[in-house]
């Protein structure tokens, strides 16, 4: 990840301190990985729970293409598109988790909340530097 390049850009006051972020995504990303398992455990089996995983790993995958977009290309456009549909799989795995295990719809809920709030920072972001 190139820091020094974020470092440059202008960014709204309310920006969250860098050395925030990983302590954050590490209680995410257990809480996470507990939701899936509870959904995995309720279904019973890899088969049964294929589309509440599938969805999951949908989210995922648009999670973990963030930044790559964002300070590999230096491009906070492409970073808001990977935003949009990451929030859009996002809440449609909270409502099916939600529905197959309570506790892991919940779990869900803080991740939900925070790329909420990363989408409206990197959308900030994207404009100031635009």
């Amino acid at each position: 990840m190139n820091l020094s390049w974020y470092d440059t850009l202008a960014k709204p006051d309310w920006t969250p301190p860098s050395w925030l972020f990983s302590p954050v995504w590490t209680l995410l990303y257990i809480m996470m990985t507990v939701a899936a398992l509870l959904v995995w455990r309720k279904k019973g089996s890899l088969r049964a729970a294929a589309f509440p995983l599938g969805l999951f790993a949908l989210q995922l995958f648009f999670n973990l293409i963030w930044s790559p977009l964002f300070f590999g290309l230096r491009n906070p456009g492409a970073a808001m598109v990977d935003l949009v549909l990451l929030w859009v799989a996002l809440l449609a795995t909270v409502i099916v988790f939600w529905r197959i295990s309570l506790p892991a719809g919940v779990l869900l809920l803080p991740y939900l909340l925070w790329v909420s709030f990363a989408g409206v920072l990197n959308f900030a972001i994207w404009q100031m530097n635009s």
